[in-house]
């Protein structure tokens, strides 16, 4: 699975080649007869197009970008995992840095 059908946290798959090939402007219905089965894994879980879509009551979507937009929104924290971590760690007062040199 390549990197561009993946997006913060969120895999679409095979879905995000598709949706990108879809004659825009597409109403929502139209999205959902075609794709509302797909799944989509995001963070810890997953679920299909059709139950990300179909609460929003925009009728018609002009483009990928705004298909994508509403996965998003809809998935929202579910997808980032556990919250407030970071692999990156501050330095340590009095420890070095990368460079080998003492941080201030």
């Amino acid at each position: 699975m390549s990197d561009e059908n993946r997006e913060l946290g969120v895999e679409l798959g095979d879905l995000a080649e598709n949706l990108r090939d879809h004659d825009y402007p597409a109403g929502r219905e139209e999205l959902l007869e075609v794709y509302g089965e797909e799944r989509i894994e995001f963070g810890e879980g997953e679920a299909t197009f059709g139950e990300l879509l179909e609460p929003l009551n925009q009728a018609e979507y002009d483009s990928y970008g705004e298909v994508e937009g509403a996965i998003m929104n809809m998935v929202g924290e579910a997808a980032i995992g556990r919250k407030y971590y970071s692999d990156r760690t501050p330095p340590v007062p009095g420890g070095e840095d990368q460079r080998g040199q003492d941080s201030f």
